[in-house]
């Protein structure tokens, strides 16, 4: 157990509305933090904006420095009209992913008392489910080396083996977390098998890895049925894993049940290093008009909290988590808060206040 610990945080705020939800994500942090453990930020520049001015999205000597803190804290990057030569747009936050191996993309999809969210059912008020996205291969490997010829574009989608196995390894070990807590204990994979040979190929993995886990439950479910489930009757998943790109769409459709992208924190966990970022982009057109939701990055700094914690044995540093997502949840279920992104009048320094008035 450590106690007193400093942790070295990088921060990369990036472009547009990054840097209004950074701000007071940091703000809270220094609040929670200070009683068995500190937090040292160390700030960088990365995105599309530092593309325009430099020609370098991301500085090698930015990814040797971030690469040396205990987590990354990135608020969001890219801009729809500054682009690479290819047209590709600027998406540093993936290139980390793959540098530093973070193949378990961790999308949490959770609601609570007092927050407006699209589904009328009672139960859609209480969601609390988590998505895994492999986030270092499947279709987005190939990003980079698509082609166009001969009035065809080919892109590659590559799945292997040593990659599936550690997923649904992160996959069953966070199940079983979460088990402990009161949770089903169960993992869904979702694929495609019925239809690609990959997919065929990562279902088989996924039930071998199931084998070594017979405390957790296992499921399969083909992706088009998982994003009827997602709309009809979310509540039945627990833990559901799936490939890069599937992840990609399916997490934006748990941001919806959870009121917005503004609401969807998320993670981008390696063996060694780890990113903490808001699901949702820059948004340009509100970007320094106050009207960014900077829940999603607040969460993501207690998630952040949790997995140090849970890292480094401290357990004043997983309290303080707990400390900012109960201070989060009070805010929406007692303050009526409702944000600019649902048609509500509550902008950044409303909800960051909220939060702060609950710790």
């Amino acid at each position: 157990m450590i106690n007193n610990a400093v942790f070295r945080i990088a921060v990369l705020p990036g472009d547009g509305i990054g840097h209004e939800v950074t701000a007071p994500a940091l703000g809270l942090l220094d609040m929670v933090s200070g009683d068995g453990f500190a937090l040292e930020f160390a700030h960088h520049e990365g995105g599309a904006d530092l593309y325009r001015r430099t020609g370098d999205a991301l500085p090698a000597g930015t990814l040797a420095a971030v690469g040396e803190a205990d987590a990354i804290l990135l608020g969001a990057m890219g801009h729809p009209d500054i682009r690479y030569p290819d047209g590709r747009e600027i998406a540093p936050q993936v290139d980390m992913r793959e540098h530093f191996g973070l193949f378990a993309g961790v999308r949490p999809v959770r609601t609570w008392p007092g927050l407006e969210v699209p589904l009328a059912d009672p139960r859609a008020g209480d969601l609390d489910f988590i998505l895994i996205r492999e986030s270092t291969e499947g279709l987005f490997a190939g990003r980079a080396t698509g082609r166009v010829e001969g009035g065809a574009a080919h892109d590659t989608l590559t799945i292997t083996r040593a990659a599936s196995e550690r997923l649904f390894d992160f996959a069953f070990d966070l199940a079983r977390s979460r088990k402990s807590r009161g949770h089903p204990g169960k993992v869904t994979c979702i694929d495609k098998a019925n239809v690609f040979r990959s997919f065929r190929f990562f279902r088989e993995i996924f039930l071998e890895r199931a084998s070594g886990h017979p405390d957790i439950e296992a499921e399969f479910c083909h992706v088009d049925a998982a994003a009827m489930h997602l709309v009809r009757n979310p509540w039945i998943f627990d833990v559901a894993v799936t490939e890069n790109m599937f992840g990609d769409i399916l997490s934006d459709l748990g941001a919806a049940l959870m009121g917005g992208l503004g609401m969807a924190p998320s993670a981008d966990i390696g063996a060694r290093h780890a990113v903490f970022q808001p699901c949702h982009g820059t948004a340009p057109d509100i970007a320094g008009q106050g009207k960014a939701n900077p829940t999603a990055m607040i969460l993501s700094a207690a998630m952040m909290l949790d997995w140090l914690g849970r890292r480094h044995d401290a357990p004043a540093c997983i309290e303080a988590a707990r400390r900012l997502d109960r201070a989060v949840c009070a805010a929406f279920a007692e303050e009526g808060i409702s944000t600019v992104e649902v048609g509500g009048g509550d902008g950044t320094d409303a909800v960051a206040e909220a939060v702060a008035r609950h710790l």
